[in-house]
């Protein structure tokens, strides 16, 4: 079944030593575009993570985010540049003595310098490491689920109106006969009348002719049959799993072609209300497939 590209996801992990939650949003794009919101020290595990993100989706803008708490001091991973701490410091009290003024450093404002504070670990502990990998499956399950749901939601509103056009497509094909004799009938009587009034000789062949020709111009059973195909195959599309998405953009392409052509061919203020109706219904599909994986 389809999955829609619009969903979220979440999952929380809380022990002894540390807390973290994952966040996923998506909403639907041609490709698959991740944004990645992480603590600086586990920049080095977007590539590893990306991979298994992609095992739970492959098209879509996703937003994945983690809000990390530490409880152990020894995890943060956070040094104190001691040397040019110092190396400050000592400069400042250089300046003081020289102009005679008192100095006792305000370590307070010292520890607000971020440029004194540095990251300490390349690498996370293993066991934080593994836990949040772990919590990363967790909310992109929850994600996969909420766009399972929403998309089995987009298959049934389609369904719907893929009947409905089904139906407009068979209203067209009613109607054709009816328009090619009714056109017909009118060609042979204008013909005749011209020829009767000009005093010309009625020719049966030159007439089968210009039947013949007016039939190919309005004979739309080629493309009713194309469509009847397509709509088909769209339902064939909706009920199975491999890039749905992409397959019914393509088919509601062609779908739009050959009831366009029907409208264009036919010229009758029947048929093209019906082909109006069914394009104004067709942007609607389009606009939910936009969203299907």
């Amino acid at each position: 079944m389809p999955v829609s590209m619009t969903g979220f996801g979440r999952f929380e992990t809380t022990e002894d030593k540390w807390s973290h939650c994952w966040e996923i949003r998506s909403v639907n794009s041609r490709y698959l575009d991740l944004k990645w919101r992480l603590p600086g020290f586990l920049r080095g595990y977007e590539a590893r993570w990306e991979k298994l993100v992609r095992k739970y989706g492959s098209r879509g803008r996703v937003d994945i985010s983690l809000n990390l708490e530490v409880f152990s001091a020894e995890l943060m991973g956070i040094g104190l540049n001691k040397l040019q701490a110092e190396a400050m410091i000592n400069q400042v009290r250089e300046m003081a003595e020289a102009d005679g003024v008192a100095f006792t450093p305000d370590y307070n404002k010292l520890f607000g310098l971020s440029s004194l504070w540095r990251d300490a670990l390349s690498e996370p502990d293993p066991k934080l490491a593994a836990s949040i990998t772990a919590g990363l499956e967790g909310a992109l399950a929850n994600w996969r689920e909420s766009r399972e749901a929403e998309g089995a939601d987009l298959v049934k509103d389609l369904e719907e109106r893929f009947t409905l056009l089904k139906e407009y497509g068979e209203s067209v094909k009613i109607k054709v006969p009816e328009i090619l004799e009714a056109r017909r009938a009118a060609l042979i009587e204008r013909v005749a009348s011209m020829m009767e009034t000009l005093g010309a000789e009625y020719s049966e062949d030159r007439m089968i002719q210009e039947v013949a020709i007016l039939t190919d111009k309005l004979d739309v059973s080629e493309e009713a049959t194309r469509l009847d195909a397509h709509l088909d195959r769209i339902f064939e599309v909706l009920r199975s799993d491999n890039d749905a998405g992409k397959r019914l953009d393509f088919l509601l392409q062609e779908t739009f072609r050959e009831i366009n052509t029907c409208g264009n061919k036919c010229q009758d203020a029947e048929v093209s209300r019906v082909v109006v109706e069914f394009k104004a219904e067709l942007e609607k599909c389009r606009e939910q497939v936009q969203n299907i994986e």
